[in-house]
């Protein structure tokens, strides 16, 4: 890995598009469609490319607050399907 790759999976802006992309394609796998791999990726890559252009405002307090909210509601999402799962494997 080069030291520019490096830096880029270090930015926000980089990670917030990887973690889009990941999601969509956890999504697309779950529901078995390729198409959706496909949208998920361009919108990984787009949301990245926005996420570029504010990316010097993700040292304002108040961004820095709604990426943490961010943050807890995906945890919180994250939490409840696992959740979901283990009481459906119990049933």
């Amino acid at each position: 890995m080069s030291r520019e790759e490096g830096r880029d999976k270090d930015n926000p802006a980089a990670q917030f598009g990887e973690m889009i992309r990941a999601f969509g394609e956890a999504i697309s796998e779950i529901f078995n469609d390729p198409e959706l791999t496909k949208k998920a990726r361009e919108f990984g890559d787009t949301a990245a490319e926005s996420a570029k252009a504010f990316a010097d405002r993700f040292h304002d307090e108040d961004v820095k607050r709604k990426f943490n909210q961010f943050g807890r509601a995906a945890e919180k999402f994250g939490q409840s399907v696992q959740e979901y799962c283990r009481r459906k494997e119990s049933d």
